[in-house]
């Protein structure tokens, strides 16, 4: 199991390291859809038998998940609060249309890194890291973005041959 330090050690990149990310990702480009999801969903199982995500926590800690209707309407309802409340005291809209957080860390994380709307968290954070979505080829520049928030697709990206 990964420890605080070296989660933060992992996420440490330089620029070379950056580009060298960039490139395992770009090489997938190559092969079928089903090898890249195959390989990426292997790597995504070994990787989370090791890593307590309670440990970390970052993706909560820096990053915003996107919430839409459903997901707002669902937490808002357990947070016994209206949808149109809960977007005025938790939410913003970004550049690209969709809500967000208003600031970071997430509101609903608790000091335990454990989340207090667990069971309504956005689909989003449910779906997080995104390693064992089907059509992983689609979603590489999620991949690239989230190896450097979250140790688990970093190790997943260093693990790629």
């Amino acid at each position: 199991m990964f420890m605080n330090s070296a989660y933060k050690l992992q996420l440490q990149k330089s620029a070379s390291d950056k580009k060298k990310v960039k490139s395992k990702l770009d090489g997938l480009s190559s092969y079928s859809s089903n090898k890249v999801d195959n390989q990426l969903h292997k790597l995504h199982d070994e990787v989370f038998q090791k890593i307590d995500c309670l440990q970390c926590a970052n993706c909560c800690k820096t990053t915003s998940p996107i919430f839409e209707q459903k997901d707002i309407d669902r937490i808002a309802k357990a947070v016994k609060m209206s949808a149109g409340s809960f977007i005025t005291t938790y939410l913003e809209m970004d550049e690209d249309g969709d809500f967000v957080l208003q600031s970071a860390p997430c509101s609903f994380l608790n000091k335990d890194n454990t989340c207090k709307i667990y069971d309504v968290r956005p689909k989003a954070c449910a779906e997080y890291p995104h390693t064992n979505r089907k059509r992983m080829q689609e979603i590489l520049d999620i991949t690239y973005e989230n190896a450097f928030v979250c140790p688990a697709v970093s190790s997943i990206v260093e693990q790629i041959k």
